[in-house]
């Protein structure tokens, strides 16, 4: 079967979206098994504001496209494509999980009350001012995609701002990964992380806060940082 080119707007009477047109171009301009990055795939479809969601959304149709979480050697900007899904240009192929049903109320609130009332993205409550001072912050409630330890996929609600849902970045978690480096950890390094989880907040030491502060520093300030540094050694 000849598949419609990924710059057709439709086929007949049937209409392709920005979801099976980016399958499309990965399928005819990328190949499977082969990288792009983010840049690419704007410059396809500079006219589509949120090509990198619809993108994202393959997913939901068994579409496998890495970013660098889990595929280590891709850099921050590239995706592999891994392997193609469902046919989702062909009418009726495009139906996924229904979990972009509307968010109830008693949702909503449970979630906020869940998440402290803070995004946990960016950790600003709502009505707050951003540190640029531009606006103020206006919560929402996102899905976020989780894959599970049994490797199914499922969406669970989050409390997010409007800004970092803006964003571009892949929020999708792999709940395995985060599991797999609990494992990992040392003893030492476990108990704090549960302390951290416990109170919803981390700690940092008096090192992290200096840290933190040199980052932020012109060069001239560094510099006397280091020779400080460098004089308590003699």
């Amino acid at each position: 079967m000849t598949l419609p080119s990924w710059r057709e707007t439709e086929v007949g009477d049937h209409k392709l979206g920005s979801m099976a047109r980016a399958a499309l171009w990965l399928i005819q301009e990328v190949g499977e098994g082969k990288i792009f990055t983010v840049a690419r795939l704007r410059e396809a479809f500079p006219d589509i504001a949120q090509i990198d969601r619809r993108m994202r959304d393959l997913r939901d149709h068994g579409w496998e496209i890495a970013t660098s979480r889990e595929d280590p050697t891709l850099l921050q900007q590239e995706r592999r494509f891994v392997t193609r899904g469902k046919d989702v240009w062909v009418p009726g192929q495009a139906k996924g999980p229904n979990h972009k049903a509307s968010i109830t109320n008693a949702q909503r609130a449970r979630v906020l009350q869940a998440d402290g009332y803070l995004c946990r993205t960016c950790g600003i409550a709502n009505g707050e001012t951003y540190e640029d001072g531009v606006e103020q912050s206006a919560l929402n409630i996102a899905r976020r995609q989780v894959t599970l330890p049994d490797g199914s996929i499922t969406h669970q609600l989050v409390t997010e701002c409007k800004r970092c849902g803006r964003g571009s970045v892949d929020r999708s978690v792999d709940l395995r990964e985060v599991l797999s480096r609990i494992d990992s950890l040392a003893p030492l390094e476990r108990s704090v992380l549960s302390g951290w989880v416990k109170a919803d907040q981390r700690t940092y030491s008096s090192l992290e806060v200096l840290w933190g502060m040199y980052r932020t520093l012109p060069e001239e300030s560094r510099k006397a940082v280091a020779d400080a540094l460098d004089g308590t050694d003699d």
